[in-house]
């Protein structure tokens, strides 16, 4: 399991009060839903989506 990479604190407490704790959780989500999360922006989704590029991996296609 991968740690999540470093977003801002907004982000980081929403992924963590939705679950995600770990990079490959975020399979299992859309950008879509992530972007529902409260404190979640764009710049965050893109961050995360970058880092499951470099591990071969992807936002769940919904």
């Amino acid at each position: 399991m991968t740690e999540l990479p470093k977003t801002s604190a907004p982000a980081a407490r929403a992924l963590a009060a939705a679950g995600h704790t770990r990079l490959e959780h975020l399979t299992r989500v859309t950008e879509a839903e992530l972007l529902a999360l409260h404190g979640m922006g764009p710049k965050a989704v893109s961050v995360l989506r970058q880092a499951l590029e470099e591990h071969g991996l992807s936002f769940h296609e919904g």
